[in-house]
């Protein structure tokens, strides 16, 4: 059991994500919706919107690319904690501090959403979209890169970094700090699923509240449609940035603009990062490997 232990992580890691996201994807189509209103709205508003623009299903809308997306990146995500990791800490077999599992973490963010970055901006675009309006995801993919080119791909590729970075670092680091907390005093009992999910839902929480302004904006300039080329009176289209929408938010909404939609971003935590870690870990003993 010992050979192999890379793909058993990546397994373990992309079968949480899958999971997960699946059945948490009503509450983060309704963050999305959220995040690129430009006025408050409602969350019973915004609900009642998408039930009678497109049923039921519509809730799942974007979520077979989230699910194509979440998986690789938890994959990923995880695998490179474990790997950096082992190269932060080498042959010794000492406990990590905290700051060393928030290195860790960080690293992991980064490289897992710079590998599955397109098909970020496609879910988000997809979780947009109203009915008929892409056949496929190939489809939104053709017509999104006709319409703003291949840098449109990248769009939010820096305010999501900035973000990730201390969202995976606190979130890997706190869940695992807390778990070896518990096994320090408890040798030889296995964490039970409730310790777990209060774990996984405490490191997810810290982790939302610092980086979310960040995720607000990086969904804003995803979202955001921009024509290459001179608009129809003959000026020149000005492609957003970081900076311009953090302004115009702040100038528009005021500092609690930059936390619109939270609230069914924190309705979903409990559930998504409990599936997450639980299946995770469960799946990862099954496989015979352990977060180390």
């Amino acid at each position: 059991m010992q050979t192999g232990m890379w793909w058993r992580h990546l397994a373990a890691g992309g079968i949480a994500g899958a999971v997960s996201r699946t059945c948490t994807a009503p509450l983060d189509r309704l963050k999305v919706f959220l995040q690129v209103q430009a006025s408050k709205q409602r969350i019973s508003d915004c609900l009642q919107y998408m039930l009678k623009e497109g049923g039921v299903r519509s809730l799942w809308r974007g979520n077979f690319i989230n699910v194509l997306k979440i998986a690789p990146e938890s994959a990923i995500k995880f695998a490179a904690y474990e790997q950096v990791k082992r190269l932060i800490r080498g042959n010794d077999k000492r406990q990590m501090t905290i700051y060393e599992r928030f290195v860790a973490g960080a690293c992991a963010g980064g490289v897992s959403q710079t590998a599955i970055y397109p098909m970020e901006v496609l879910k988000t675009r997809l979780a947009l979209r109203k009915t008929g309006e892409y056949s496929s995801i190939l489809d939104a993919a053709s017509k999104i890169y006709r319409r703003e080119g291949l840098r449109s791909f990248y769009r939010g590729y820096i305010p999501n970094m900035l973000g990730i970075i201390p969202y995976a670092g606190i979130d890997l680091a706190v869940y695992e700090t807390l778990k070896k907390k518990y096994l320090s005093h408890h040798e030889t009992e296995q964490p039970s699923f409730w310790l777990l999910l209060a774990c996984g839902s405490a490191s997810s929480t810290l982790g939302q509240v610092c980086s979310y302004p960040l995720a607000l904006v990086r969904t804003r300039l995803q979202a955001q449609a921009v024509t290459i080329g001179p608009n129809p009176d003959g000026s020149v289209a000005v492609e957003p940035n970081m900076t311009n929408v953090f302004k115009r938010i702040i100038q528009t909404e005021g500092p609690v603009g930059l936390y619109r939609g939270i609230t069914p971003n924190f309705i979903k935590v409990l559930p998504a990062v409990s599936i997450s870690y639980v299946v995770y870990e469960y799946t990862s003993r099954a496989l015979g490997v352990n977060m180390t």
